[in-house]
Order: structure tokens, then sequence, then C-alpha cells
């Protein structure tokens, strides 16, 4: 496939090296200066794209930046794209970074919320897996305890099409159903960043309480706040299935 992703931070990175080893035309866009991208890009095994450029020609577009930044990208430039082209979203919220935005504080979930600002529907994917658990943990299909990624969206045909590059990556796929469902895979929750395996990933996102999902957020960042160093990807898993999951 021919795939534009919009940021190069820890997720959208390793996606554009992925699918770019995985033989698919990746071209990537940041906010750093052209030298800088070219760089970055070459590194990543993709080409370098101006914002208006890596949503050209394109079958899939991911946009992989915080969600703060999102209604700050070009009125336009993703509303006015072909309905073919798939649009995925990766990003969680975290009044932390982000700021408070009322209508999420207020429980409107979050990729309805993003898709708005976007002005086009969108499938959640790739919002709820550590970075390092991207880099390392992708393994064949088939393979016993392969962790699971879950899916959300309106449009089966477009699921259909992030779930074959999610394989890709080396991770196995869940439907997790609707776009308004997709709250079940947002931070907090059961089934975010705990690395599990496609029937317990199915569990998981059953197993998610309405309303919960933001005060275990919190209070895993009140955690992370007190170590004075960054947990390990195994720390970090404890955390998130302790509190999350109600370990």
């Amino acid at each position: 496939m021919k795939i534009g992703i919009i940021g190069t931070g820890s997720i959208g990175a390793t996606l554009a090296q992925k699918l770019a080893a995985a033989g698919h035309q990746v071209k990537v866009t940041n906010t750093r200066q052209p030298d800088e991208l070219a760089q970055k890009a070459k590194e990543l095994g993709g080409s370098p794209a101006t914002l208006p450029e890596v949503v050209q020609d394109v079958d899939v577009v991911f946009v992989s930046i915080p969600l703060h930044a999102i209604p700050k990208l070009p009125t336009g430039l993703l509303r006015d794209l072909p309905p073919a082209v798939v649009v995925a979203d990766t990003s969680n919220y975290y009044p932390q970074r982000d700021g408070k935005i009322d209508a999420l504080e207020n429980g409107q979930v979050e990729s309805v919320w993003v898709a708005e600002q976007l002005g086009r529907p969108i499938i959640k994917a790739y919002n709820n897996i550590l970075s390092q658990t991207l880099v390392v943990g992708g393994t064949a299909p088939g393979t016993p305890g392969r962790i699971a990624i879950s899916v959300a969206g309106d449009n089966a045909q477009a699921k259909q099409r992030v779930a074959e590059l999610i394989s890709a990556t080396g991770f196995d796929v869940v439907d997790a159903g609707s776009l308004a469902e997709s709250w079940r895979q947002q931070p907090g929750t059961p089934a975010y960043c705990t690395d599990l395996t496609a029937p317990e990933l199915t569990q998981a996102l059953a197993n998610a309480v309405p309303g919960k999902g933001p005060q275990v957020r919190d209070e895993i960042i009140a955690q992370l706040t007190q170590h004075g160093t960054p947990l390990t990807r195994e720390d970090l898993l404890a955390l998130n299935r302790s509190l999350g999951m109600g370990a």
C-alpha cells in the first residue's frame, strides 16, 4: 500500500519503519526543518514529504501526533481527500499534556472528537500499545501468545485495510466495534497497553466500565510522576495491568 504518516514520534516513527520494511511505500512528515525531516525519513526507510504531500496519492494516512495538535492541522487537509483513503488515528487524550478539552472531560469519545476535528470518518488503531512493544513485540502470524491490537471504526473495509497493516507489523487484530465504542481502548481501560492475546483483548474490551478509564489514567500518571527515572516496558505493563485491569 501507499501510506502517509503525519508525525514521527515514538509510534509514528516505528510504524513507518515497520511498514517500509514490510514492503509498503511510506511517506512521512513532521514539524522539523526539511533537512532534518529528510534524514529522519531515510533512517525509517521512507520518503520525506510536506504536510500537503504526505496525504496525496496514498491508500492510508496515519495521524500520529499529540491529540492537542490535531485541531491545528490545516482545514480540509484530510476532509477533502477521496472517500476511499483510510484515515487512522493513533492519539490518546492526556489532559496533563494536551490541556483540558471540555468535550472529552464531559465524556465524549476521544476518536469521535478527533473525527469531528478532521471533518471525516476515521479508524482508531495503534493507540493502545506501548511504543516499546511496537518495536520489539511483533511476531509471525500463528505464534503462540501473539500480542493483539484492537481496531475500532464504522467502515468494515477501512478497518480491514488497517488490520492488514497491523498484521504486517507483527500483531493479531481484534475488531473493537464502532468508533463510538473506541472508548473501550482509551487510556485507563483494561485494553490499554496491557499486551494481551486476541482472546484476552476481546475480553478486556468487554470488561471496560464506562467512565472509569479517566480515573485510572490519572492514577497511573500520578504513580509515574513519582518515579525519578523512566520505567521499563515490563514496569509499565505491570502498572497498567494492576490498575487498568484491576489485577
